[in-house]
């Protein structure tokens, strides 16, 4: 089966067919840097993450651009607010964004670009609208865009010019001849910072959201490619502006393909910091491994909402813990590599499940299938197949003692510690002090430690 996906923009299943054969070209929309990121940024990334995995996996050489926001209203008033520069603000949250992010798991885009390093060719992109006949300069100093002018606006959120409205981000204001119009330029205050001011023909400014994404996914990747993607809530305005925008100046298809992740809740209510269920990454990290957390938000369809709980990571942790289980039962290497053989009738539902519209509860469910059988006949080869399958989702990675034997200070007690008392027990069984001997291991349960007997000798696991 070759691979097909939901096409946002048609709003159906179609087969993937790119561009180039053998290649694909993905821009994803990515965080406005003004702060830590949450749980919803953390499901979009992971989204595109899977995707541009298995594009890989699927033998596809894969530029992947996500984009980081670092001028916009938000950013100004924060660095206002904290007394320091718009520069010093993004690289903070920057360095946060990646440290939070690479615990998850989440791979590096090929390219990172920065909007404030694009300016030029947004100013370019202006231009070229301006001269089409698309942006018109409004008497307040911003340069807006005429969205009436443009044949096909709405066609990717499906609505007409007359059921739309202008969004939420784009401040509706006397300078606009529509409501409709979204600013692609706004014109510097008096009171904002000087290092929110950039120098262009339209006078000293700062450029508008929409516009940033239609420059830096057209200055690397080109005017028309493969894949765009980002969160449901993004479909309109913004990329529905994007398209504006990009279609508008090139006169040429702008992307061929839109994915879109599904809306987070939590616990069953949209996530929001007046309902006091707004957590950052680093927050759930607190209490659960990255690879938990990943593995949590993998066993749900990226279109599908989201339910973020604590019952749900819990669920998690065990279900990732059984899979480690099989592994570290196995003996399988930590170390070593697989090559999947996608003939085998397992790999083959796996693939089959990713290849339509990446689909990660079947392929998960493939997972703990293959974890059954190893469990059942000690089946290396099934070992070796659920190790190599869940590397193409990121996950089972590291060594299973070591991710089993993860996160035991709650007792108090060190490896070299429990290890000690490991040896205690096995002396005393030697001497037949059975009473000694449960008591170690009644001890060492009572922390959270459990102790497996084997042909080998005795391993701890975090219980």
């Amino acid at each position: 089966m070759s691979l097909r996906l939901f096409n946002s923009l048609s709003r159906q299943i179609e087969s993937f067919v790119p561009l180039t054969p053998g290649q694909v070209r993905m821009y994803v929309c990515g965080m406005t840097i003004y702060d830590f990121c949450h749980v919803g940024h953390a499901r979009m990334m992971m989204s595109f993450d899977v995707v541009q995995r298995w594009l890989k996996v699927s033998g596809y050489a894969v530029t992947y651009v996500r984009n980081i926001t670092d001028i916009d209203d938000k950013i100004i008033r924060r660095a206002v607010e904290r007394g320091i520069t718009i520069r010093a603000l993004t690289d903070e949250m920057t360095r946060a964004m990646h440290e939070d992010i690479a615990a998850l798991g989440i791979e590096p885009p090929t390219h990172e670009p920065r909007a404030t390093e694009y300016v030029g060719q947004m100013l370019d992109l202006i231009g070229k609208l301006e001269d089409k006949g698309l942006a018109y300069r409004a008497a307040n100093g911003d340069v807006n865009y005429a969205v009436r002018k443009f044949d096909g606006y709405g066609k990717l959120s499906g609505k007409s010019l007359d059921q739309l409205r202008a969004g939420e981000r784009v401040a509706v204001d006397d300078g606009k001849l529509d409501p409709l119009d979204f600013v692609l330029w706004k014109a510097a205050k008096p009171e904002e910072p000087e290092d929110a001011k950039y120098a262009s023909m339209f006078g000293a400014g700062r450029p508008g959201w929409h516009i940033e994404c239609s420059a830096m996914s057209c200055a690397l990747l080109g005017e028309h490619f493969d894949i765009h993607g980002g969160g449901l809530d993004l479909q309109f305005p913004h990329h529905e502006n994007e398209i504006a925008q990009s279609e508008g100046a090139s006169g040429k298809p702008f992307v061929n393909y839109w994915l879109h992740n599904g809306f987070l809740n939590v616990d069953n209510e949209k996530m929001s910091k007046s309902l006091g269920n707004f957590f950052t990454i680093r927050d759930v990290l607190k209490d659960y491994d990255g690879e938990t957390v990943r593995f949590f938000m993998l066993r749900v369809h990226y279109r599908s909402p989201f339910n973020f709980s604590d019952a749900g990571l819990d669920d998690a942790r065990t279900g990732l813990r059984r899979l480690y289980t099989a592994l570290d039962a196995a003996g399988l290497d930590a170390a070593a590599s697989v090559d999947v053989d996608w003939s085998h009738p397992q790999a083959a539902r796996f693939k089959a499940a990713m290849d339509e519209d990446f689909n990660t509860p079947i392929a998960v469910s493939v997972l703990f299938d293959l974890a059954t059988e190893v469990n059942r006949a000690r089946s290396f080869e099934a070992a070796r197949l659920l190790k190599g399958l869940a590397a193409c989702l990121g996950l089972l990675q590291q060594s299973p003692k070591a991710y089993l034997q993860g996160g035991t200070a709650t007792g108090g007690l060190d490896a070299a510690a429990i290890e000690a008392l490991i040896v205690a027990r096995t002396e005393a069984k030697k001497a037949r002090d059975f009473a000694q001997a449960d008591r170690i291991r009644a001890d060492l349960a009572a922390q959270g430690i459990e102790l497996k007997d084997g042909p080998q000798g005795t391993t701890w696991v975090k219980a």
